[in-house]
């Protein structure tokens, strides 16, 4: 099974030019469960690092996008696998190091974080020919280094090699209270409740499939965040980088 795939980059400042380490040869693996904070704290360390950063979570998101609005069933592995093939996936890496995801040439995403796609997108990465396509493109993306990758199976299966592997987590209802908040300064109407009810739900379907179930690698740095700002997991983790280079 083949995708369709177009990756453009746009240069990324190197963090050499603004008096921070130097980013070039580092590929960072970074774990977790659902609203642990990966995203965030990627996005900063990557800044601090001048390295690309990818959610590998939002490349499974805009295929569950885009099987929702081509009526495939996200439990439908053979329409999945027919999606993929014929639908070119790019991502768009800014100046920042950020991606934009691009499916059929529509943009993506604004869509990523619809109630429907998070409703969904735990069943649709359990499609096993899915995920060899996926992670055979997020090794393409980490061969030459400069990138934190966030996910699910990072450190276990897609970047075994990685630089540093860590495992970011939270107790169910701290993240639960995170994602709430998200949701909130969006205008998703959603009780705390409800999402707590969603990450439980995510949390036993991700460390429960067959392919690629979520675990720390054994080679992992836990961190566990309760009660730790933003800044101070990311320059936790810039010290972690920087002892494994």
């Amino acid at each position: 099974m083949q995708v369709n795939e177009v990756i453009r980059q746009s240069p990324v400042e190197n963090a050499s030019s603004t008096g921070s380490p130097n980013g070039a040869a580092i590929a960072v693996a970074l774990d977790g469960p659902a609203a642990a904070g990966k995203t965030v704290v990627g996005r900063l360390l990557a800044r601090k690092l001048g390295c690309r950063f990818l959610d590998t979570g939002v490349m499974y998101r805009a295929i569950t996008w885009a099987a929702l609005e081509a009526g495939v069933d996200p439990k439908d592995a053979a329409g999945l696998q027919r999606l993929v093939q014929e639908t070119p996936i790019e991502l768009v890496f800014n100046p920042e190091g950020d991606a934009r995801v691009l499916v059929g040439g529509k943009d993506a995403t604004p869509h990523l974080w619809d109630a429907r796609v998070g409703q969904n997108v735990s069943l649709v990465s359990q499609a096993a020919g899915l995920r060899e396509v996926l992670v055979a493109q997020q090794r393409r993306l980490a061969q030459d280094g400069g990138i934190i990758m966030a996910g699910r199976d990072i450190g276990t299966v897609v970047l075994p090699h990685a630089t540093a592997k860590v495992f970011l987590t939270a107790s169910p209802q701290e993240r639960a209270r995170r994602r709430h908040a998200e949701m909130e300064a969006r205008g998703d109407p959603a009780s705390y409740e409800e999402v707590l009810a969603e990450v439980q739900r995510r949390d036993k379907m991700d460390s429960e499939r067959k392919v690629s179930p979520l675990r720390p690698a054994p080679d992992a740095q836990v961190v566990v965040t309760d009660g730790m700002s933003i800044e101070q997991v990311a320059s936790f983790l810039l010290a972690l980088v920087m002892r494994r280079r």
